[in-house]
C-alpha cells in the first residue's frame, strides 16, 4: 500500500496569508523552523530549562548564532542550550505577536514592564533624554522619573495631544519619544502619524545614531483595536498580562518593531532576566490569542453601552471613552483605532467621575462608590489590570498611579476622582444594573 505523504509537506503547500487575521490567531504559523509539531492539533508545552546538545561544537556553533541574527540563514533550525536564551514556546509565540501587530520581530518578556524597560535600555545611554506623554501607567511615571535620573537619562514630560509640543523639550539628546494611546488611565489618544511626520524631520538632520525613536504602548487598545506600527510606531509594547492573556492567569510583555534592533534586545534580556516563563508563553498562545478578536469585539459592545449609561447619569461628571461622539479625541479615535476588517474598535476602557463640588469631594465620592461596588456588586471587582473576562474597576490616584505626586495628579492629566472601568464578558444589562445600584447610594 502506497505511504502516505507527510503531513509537513501538506503543511508546505498552504498560503496562510490569504486567510483572516481572526483564522490566523487561531492557526498561527502553519510551519514553523522554530519546532516542528506538525502533528500536534496545539502546540506542546515544553517543561525542560536545558536542551541535550550533540556535541561540543554544537553548542560552540548555538553561543556563536545567539545575538547574531545575521549568522543565520532564513529558516535556518534554532539551537536551543537553555532557557533564557530562546526556547520553543517563546519563538512561536514572538512569531505571531509579530504577525498579528506588523513588526518584522517580536521578543518577549516575563512582564509588561519588562519589555518597557528592554526597548528603552537599548535606545538609550547615560546622557539622553525621553520625551513621554504627561499621562502614563504609573510604574512607567516610576522608572523614567525615580530610576532613570540615577543613570542620567533625562525624562521630559508634555502633553503629547499636542504634537508640536514635542519642540518645547526636544534637544540634540532627545531619542526616544515615549507614550500610551490610549493613555493609563485617562484614555488620552495621541496621533501618532503627527509625531511621525514631526519626527521623520528631525531625523532627516542626524546621523544614524542620533535619531529619535517612537514607542507605543499599545496595551490598552491591544493589537485587535490598533496596530502602531502601521500609524507610523517604531515600536510597539504590550502587557501580555492583559487583553492579549485575556484570562489573568500569567504575567508577560513584549517588544514589537524593527529587526534590526533584535540582537541587542535579546542580548538585553539575557543579561537583565526578565525572560518570558514557558508556561505563561503557552498560556498565551494557546488561550489568549486565539481568543482575542472574540473577546475583545465583546467587551467593545459593553464598553459601548455602559459608556452611553453613564454619560446620560445625573451623578456623572465625565466619561471619557473614544467610541462617544462627545469625547474629545473622537474623530481621531476613529482614524487610529480600527479592527482587523476595518471597523471602529473604541477598546474596552473607560474612564468616568461623579459631580462633585471640588476635586476633593469628587474623589471621596469616588472610593465610596468603589467600596460598595467591592462589597455589594456582582459584576465588577475592585481591582488592578484590564482586559479580564470579568469586570474591574479601580481608582487609580489611590492604587494603579500612586507613584505620581497627589499634587501633580491634575497636572498629569489625572482626574484625582476619577474611576477607571475595564470591561468584561458579562451580560452588559448585569453591569448595568450594578452601577444603577452603587450611583443610587451616593
Amino acid at each position: 500500500m502506497e505511504k502516505e505523504n507527510d503531513s509537513s509537506t501538506k503543511t508546505n503547500a498552504i498560503d496562510d496569508s490569504a486567510y483572516s487575521m481572526e483564522t490566523h490567531l487561531i492557526y498561527g504559523k502553519n510551519q514553523s523552523t522554530k519546532w516542528d509539531y506538525a502533528h500536534h492539533v496545539v502546540a506542546p508545552l515544553t517543561s525542560s530549562v536545558i536542551f541535550r546538545l550533540d556535541s561540543v561544537e554544537r553548542g560552540a556553533e548555538g553561543f556563536s548564532e545567539f545575538a547574531h541574527s545575521d549568522f543565520l540563514k532564513e529558516n535556518s533550525r534554532p539551537i536551543y542550550i537553555y532557557d533564557r536564551l530562546g526556547e520553543p514556546n517563546k519563538d512561536l509565540l514572538e512569531e505571531n505577536l509579530a504577525y498579528i501587530e506588523k513588526g518584522e520581530m517580536a521578543l518577549t518578556f516575563s512582564t509588561g514592564m519588562g519589555a518597557i524597560s528592554g526597548i528603552l535600555g537599548i535606545l538609550t545611554k547615560t546622557g539622553d533624554e525621553i520625551i513621554s506623554h504627561r499621562t502614563m501607567y504609573g510604574c512607567t511615571f516610576s522608572l523614567l522619573n525615580n530610576w532613570y535620573p540615577r543613570y542620567q537619562i533625562k525624562n521630559n514630560q508634555v502633553d503629547l495631544t499636542e504634537a508640536e509640543n514635542i519642540y518645547k523639550v526636544l534637544s540634540d539628546k532627545t531619542r526616544v519619544v515615549y507614550f500610551e494611546s490610549p493613555a493609563n488611565p485617562n484614555l488620552d489618544i495621541i496621533d501618532i502619524g503627527a509625531i511621525r511626520k514631526i519626527l521623520d524631520e528631525v531625523n532627516a538632520k542626524r546621523g544614524e545614531t542620533e535619531k529619535v525613536y517612537i514607542v507605543v504602548d499599545n496595551t490598552f487598545a491591544t493589537p485587535y483595536c490598533q496596530r502602531p506600527i502601521e500609524l507610523g510606531a517604531d515600536f510597539t509594547i504590550h502587557s501580555l498580562t492583559k487583553g492579549i492573556g485575556g484570562f489573568g492567569t500569567d504575567m508577560g510583555g513584549v517588544v514589537i518593531g524593527r529587526k534590526s534592533f533584535y540582537d541587542a534586545l535579546v542580548l538585553y534580556r539575557k543579561d537583565f532576566g526578565a525572560v518570558l516563563n514557558t508556561k505563561a508563553a503557552w498560556t498565551v498562545l494557546t488561550y489568549g490569542l486565539p481568543t482575542l478578536p472574540l473577546r475583545i469585539s465583546k467587551q467593545i459592545e459593553n464598553a459601548q453601552r455602559i459608556a452611553e449609561f453613564l454619560s446620560s447619569h445625573p451623578k456623572i461628571e465625565l466619561v471619557n471613552y473614544p467610541g462617544l461622539p462627545s469625547f474629545r479625541f473622537y474623530e481621531l479615535a476613529k482614524k487610529q483605532m480600527k479592527d482587523f476588517k476595518g471597523n471602529f474598535a473604541p477598546g474596552s476602557l473607560l474612564f468616568f467621575a461623579l459631580k462633585g463640588n471640588s476635586n476633593e469631594e469628587m474623589r471621596e465620592l469616588g472610593r465610596k462608590f468603589m467600596n460598595y461596588a467591592a462589597k455589594n456588586a456582582y459584576t465588577m471587582t475592585l481591582a488592578v489590570s484590564l482586559g479580564h473576562t470579568r469586570t474591574l474597576i479601580e481608582h487609580p490616584a489611590s492604587m494603579t498611579h500612586s507613584a505620581v505626586p497627589a499634587d501633580k495628579l491634575v497636572e498629569s492629566g489625572i482626574h484625582p476622582g476619577g474611576i477607571r472601568l475595564a470591561c468584561g464578558l458579562e451580560n452588559v444589562n448585569d453591569i448595568i444594573k450594578d452601577l444603577e445600584r452603587c450611583l443610587s447610594v451616593i
